[in-house]
């Protein structure tokens, strides 16, 4: 099979003909048709995120067709359209994983990290990770639930029932998660990079009240903060945002350092944590919600060749709403 294999940070992905990996007891072979392209599949490859298994084939955003399954698979049929997200297996065992949050799991393995991702032909993955992807959507436009769309969901469970939310980065997951939260009738206020007048004019077209730069602070204090952009100095800035009581959550799987910051901006129970992965009940709750109404994603389109390309544009900042590429 065709494969964008990562071999070394900073380096080119190289396009080579691989292996079609073969599916173990529990696991099922997948033909992909779409594989999103993240942030985190850039922090992989700036070497941000330390130690992946090398050579690598990025990618955890994947949807494709199940046509091959392990001996001991019982939950979907061959011709299963499905979704591989970021969290590829846990331990099933730990304190953690028995209480539902297996998001936490110390010997979990993640998909594009630990485990060959969706930047190829085919991918095998673990049935039980898997989420069945509902018709309506194409291959292509249900990528970015995968992980835009998953984890993002996640940051907006955390924000409680807040009606007044500020997004910090308006990019792949808040262009999803600006949808479900005017569909909960909740304002968004949308803080973007200084004079990102592309990203301000997208976030007002997607509903949101008041789109501008991250360093202005809103004339409403929000009731939370959700940050997508992977930038420590963001923190102080949303902090000074929220009102007392109110939460900053932070959604990345990486972050810049956070600079220091006097105490008040904390002080008055405001919260601030992190997101950590997904859990199944997440994507349970997410798919179930796409269901109910109708997500439109943003997508820009990439042949599997083109992967670098991709992940380039995605650096700086070219791109409205979500980089897929198209198997």
């Amino acid at each position: 099979m065709r494969a964008m294999v990562f071999q070394q940070p900073h380096k080119p992905l190289q396009a080579m003909d691989v292996p079609i990996p073969q599916p173990q007891s529990k696991q099922v072979l997948i033909r992909v048709e779409a594989c999103g392209v993240c942030r985190t599949d850039l922090h992989i490859y700036e070497g941000e995120l330390t130690h992946p298994k090398l050579p690598l084939i990025l990618g955890h955003q994947i949807v494709g067709t199940i046509v091959q399954q392990g001996s001991d698979c019982h939950h979907f049929p061959n011709g299963q359209r499905v979704g591989v997200p970021w969290l590829g297996k846990s331990c099933g065992h730990c304190e953690y994983c028995q209480t539902n949050q297996e998001n936490l799991c110390d010997d979990a393995s993640y998909t594009g990290y630990q485990l060959n991702g969706g930047f190829a032909e085919y991918c095998v993955a673990d049935e039980d990770y898997l989420f069945p992807i509902p018709e309506a959507y194409s291959p292509v436009h249900a990528a970015p639930f995968l992980c835009a769309g998953l984890i993002g969901y996640r940051t907006l469970r955390l924000a409680g029932k807040g009606q007044r939310l500020g997004f910090y980065g308006f990019g792949a997951a808040a262009h999803i998660l600006i949808q479900i939260a005017r569909h909960q009738e909740r304002e968004v206020w949308a803080f973007t990079r200084p004079g990102d007048h592309q990203a301000q004019d997208f976030a007002r077209q997607l509903g949101a009240v008041w789109a501008g730069d991250s360093h202005q602070q809103p004339e409403k204090l929000l009731d939370a903060a959700l940050i997508f952009a992977p930038t420590g100095e963001l923190i102080p800035l949303a902090l000074q945002a929220v009102k007392k009581g109110g939460s900053v959550i932070c959604a990345g799987i990486h972050m810049s350092d956070i600079p220091s910051f006097p105490y008040s901006y904390l002080y008055g129970e405001r919260i601030l944590r992190s997101v950590t992965n997904l859990t199944r009940e997440d994507g349970q709750e997410f798919f179930a919600l796409l269901q109910r109404m109708q997500i439109e994603t943003v997508v820009n389109v990439y042949p599997l060749e083109q992967a670098n390309e991709a992940l380039i544009d995605l650096k700086h900042g070219k791109l409205s709403g979500s980089a897929v590429l198209k198997i």
